[in-house]
């Protein structure tokens, strides 16, 4: 056997076997390697039966002292039931769909189990343990790694597949240059993999664990400043003056908001200087992102440039072109659209337009990066939602300019953490007041029990002619996922409020159908939306005043509060129903977080404390790929000493293409996959 060979070559692994550990990413058996512990149970010491024992896993001993099934012995899958006592008690172990065991456990005979204690009416019982008997080749005594769980592979099979590959562990090679192991104090490798998975020791595990979390982190490390250095960073670039700006400023029936002021001044340095303006922009639903980007469309329009905005989905960037078109028409400046659903001759029109300089700002997806897309004289890309998009995606529509200035923004907090990691080549600004006037949404917290009152009362909101969005994880019903789908609460609503226009809206329909229901619900025709997050963003209807979300338990914290606010944009009192349906003591605890807060940043902080990095946004939309072992928050002294490290070795090698790089290049390349592009 080799690393690189399939998964199908190990004793036991079939077509069905091979198809589970796939779908895990397991096709390999160096993916096998890789499939690390999650935890480790000690089966070292031997308990005595006890009550005291009930609700833990533990290893027994005990004699077998009589047998029966549990119903008609000849038919298949009956239960079997063994009675074993230790020198104080009895305790019952019961066997489904094993009826092998009744010839494997003997009468009279000592046997070793391990399983998890229960009590049932009165008499403890341990079901389906493992056993062997006592002192056997098979023993299940010791330390025992227990795998992230595949779905149709048990425990043992993977001990068991591991076991078979324990060999190949000699044929990894140390790929970490000496003084990294040795000022990192670091385990080299192979000792690494060999303790991960077959301990002798809980010191070794700690050992093999710090050696994979800085590992881990140090590839990932690599792969992000790697594709962050093609960024023009400090680079010569467009220079932009922004004496104009006050024009537009003084055409809005609004002033800035301090957060606004404080955010524009900022930019406005960037802009100034000759160096490429590299800028996030965070700020919450609301706070007035749009004509922030807006003023430096504006300035850059004065200063005879052109400038693009992209946008994750065809909804926003409809509504940022609908925005833009009505805000600058009177200053003559030309807005065009570039979205997949155009007709090719309308798509040509535009292109065609925007190389020769009559489109001033173009609006568009990411059809915007596609080759044919060619500008007159790019001066600013902006990315909105940027988190939807990944660092090669902006690299590309800043590549069509003379290193352009680049604003990139967000309605979704992320935590400066976070924010580091995922955009560290950026100058971070926060938007950190709202617009006067906005009233804070009322947070109500409610159980499955409570659902009917609920929409009781929304009834009344409908009545007084407000608008109402009721989200869903699920498009259809699902056995495997007890959730409200969106075509039952459809049907559910449309009955409970039949003199009312209501409507349904997910990711499966059609652009047409979409664009249409959404005209329908801005213009105040349709009066409850049932939809799924593909109303996250993108969608602003001021008289929307109640926002539900269903089954909140399967949301994130940062997801509910995007979601929430799409409501609260007029000036009518607005709610957020956040409806229960398993009431586990995490679920209390974010809803909880949810009704007391209404500030993005710290939900998120919450959000990240609680759930992790992967999935607050989506990690593999940031860039950012699943970690096996390591925490990019726990683990944030490593991860800002791996990133040194990742630097320093991009400094003497850019493109990774030293022999001494060439496995952190192959493990970059495997780690970020379809995500990076290394240009080698």
């Amino acid at each position: 056997m080799r690393l690189n060979d399939d998964v199908s070559v190990l004793k036991g692994v079939g077509p069905k076997k091979k198809t589970a550990l796939n779908r895990c990413g397991i096709y390999t058996l160096e993916d096998l390697i890789w499939h690390f512990p999650s935890r480790y149970e000690d089966r070292r010491t031997v308990r005595r039966i006890s009550k005291d024992l009930v609700g833990q896993d533990v290893l027994i001993s005990g004699k077998v002292v009589s047998r029966r099934y549990n119903g008609n012995p000849y038919k298949r899958n009956v239960p079997i039931s063994f009675l074993i006592q230790d020198d104080q008690n009895t305790i019952e172990i019961v066997y489904f769909n094993a009826k092998y065991m009744a010839g494997a456990l003997k009468l009279n005979s000592d046997y070793v189990f391990f399983g998890r204690i229960a009590e049932n009416r009165g008499k403890l019982q341990m079901i389906n343990p493992t056993a062997c008997k006592k002192d056997s080749r098979d023993d299940v005594r010791g330390v025992f790694p227990v795998y992230p769980g595949i779905s149709g592979i048990s425990q043992n099979e993977l001990r068991n597949y591991q076991r078979q590959i324990e060999p190949l562990i000699e044929e990894i090679n140390e790929w970490l240059p000496e003084e990294i192991i040795k000022e990192n104090k670091i385990a080299d490798c192979k000792f690494a993999i060999k303790n991960i998975h077959f301990p002798d020791e809980s010191r070794n595990v700690l050992m093999a664990k710090c050696r994979f979390i800085f590992e881990e982190l140090l590839i990932l490390q690599t792969g992000l400043l790697y594709m962050k250095q093609g960024i023009h960073t400090g680079d010569i670039g467009v220079k932009i003056d922004v004496s104009g700006a006050y024009k537009f400023i003084d055409s809005l029936s609004f002033e800035f908001t301090e957060g606004q002021k404080k955010v524009w001044k900022e930019i406005s340095l960037d802009l100034e200087s000759n160096k490429v303006m590299n800028r996030l922009v965070q700020g919450d639903v609301g706070s007035g992102k749009t004509v922030i980007a807006e003023t430096v469309i504006f300035s850059a329009f004065e200063s005879g440039f052109q400038s693009a905005m992209m946008a994750p989905t065809e909804i926003l960037v409809k509504q940022h072109f609908s925005s833009l078109k009505n805000d600058f028409e009177k200053f003559g400046i030309k807005v065009g659209l570039l979205a997949g659903s155009m007709k090719l001759s309308e798509k040509k029109a535009v292109l065609s337009k925007l190389k020769s300089g009559e489109i001033d700002v173009i609006v568009g997806t990411h059809a915007l990066i596609q080759s044919n897309v060619e500008f007159k004289r790019l001066g600013v890309v902006i990315t909105d939602e940027q988190h939807r998009f990944g660092v090669e995606q902006r690299y590309k529509l800043s590549a069509k300019g003379e290193r352009p200035n680049v604003l990139v923004m967000t309605a979704t907090p992320i935590p400066r953490t976070l924010a580091v990691i995922l955009y560290g080549e950026l100058d971070i600004s926060v938007i950190d007041t709202m617009p006067a006037g906005r009233k804070k949404i009322k947070t109500i917290a409610c159980t499955e029990k409570q659902r009917r009152s609920v929409y009781e009362k929304i009834g009344d909101e409908i009545e007084s002619g407000h608008q109402v969005y009721v989200v869903t994880p699920l498009i259809e019903d699902s056995e495997a996922i007890e959730a409200k789908s969106a075509e039952m609460l459809y049907k559910e609503l449309k009955e409970l409020y039949k003199f009312h226009r209501v409507e349904m809206l997910h990711g499966n329909l059609g652009h047409e159908e979409k664009d249409s229901i959404m005209r329908d619900f801005a213009k105040g025709d349709i009066k409850v939306l049932v939809a799924t997050v593909v109303i996250e963003i993108g969608i602003n209807v001021q008289n929307a005043t109640v926002m539900v979300i269903e089954n909140c338990e399967r949301f994130g914290l940062a997801q509910m509060h995007q979601l929430r606010g799409r409501v609260g944009r007029g000036s009518d009192l607005s709610y957020c129903y956040l409806i229960l349906s398993k009431e586990t003591e995490v679920a209390r605890q974010r809803v909880q977080i949810m009704c007391e807060s209404s500030d993005g940043f710290d939900i998120a902080e919450e959000d990240l404390k609680l759930r992790g990095p992967g999935e607050i946004f989506g990690t593999r939309q940031h860039g950012l790929p699943e970690m096996h072992i390591a925490d990019i928050i726990r683990h944030n002294d490593v991860l800002e000493k791996s990133k040194k490290i990742a630097a320093e070795i991009l400094h003497s090698d850019a493109s990774l293409n030293s022999e001494e790089n060439r496995e952190l290049r192959r493990r970059v390349e495997k780690m970020f996959g379809e995500d990076i592009n290394l240009k080698l």
